[in-house]
């Protein structure tokens, strides 16, 4: 009788890591706080500072951000959930961007293509560190003045 109530127990431990292990958030989850110190805008103005959240929602993401830019405007930018599968979603709060989308190409790395009016405007790549304390990110693309965009963004996790 032990012998089965050990094994029973054994059994329920093993489906309940599995359902864990099978359920592990993204490495991108999380609140970051961007170091403006350790990231380089291109053409610039860098903000003063931004805090982004990624979260899961119904199988995929919801992210918002707070950014105080360099002349001192607060924007609060939202974009509606959103799966990993490349799709446009909508977003609120960023006059260059109207929509994102959100593909995960690897274990730490993501990609976020940002549009304007169907218009690509930013390729964004998204590698978190290893030991998910910190994640870089790279945007490339042409602004709204139709200038080069290059920015390099160090994130820390909160």
């Amino acid at each position: 009788m032990r012998k089965m109530i050990l094994c029973l127990n054994l059994a329920a431990v093993f489906v309940v890591a599995t359902g864990l292990i099978a359920q592990a958030p993204e490495p991108i989850f999380g609140i970051w706080k961007l170091n403006v110190a350790k990231s380089k805008y291109t053409p610039g103005p860098a903000p003063k500072n931004s805090t982004k959240r990624y979260e899961p929602y119904k199988g995929g993401v919801k992210a918002t951000q707070d950014t105080t830019t360099a002349k001192g405007e607060v924007q609060h930018i939202e974009i509606a959930p959103a799966q990993w599968d490349g799709k446009d979603n909508p977003a609120t709060g960023n006059p260059e961007v109207d929509t994102y989308s959100f593909r995960k190409t690897a274990e730490r790395t993501y990609e976020i293509i940002q549009k304007k009016a169907g218009q690509l405007m930013y390729t964004v790549t998204t590698v978190v560190a290893p030991d998910a304390k910190t994640r870089t990110v790279e945007q490339r693309g042409k602004n709204a003045k139709g200038e080069a965009v290059s920015n390099s963004m160090f994130w820390e996790r909160q």
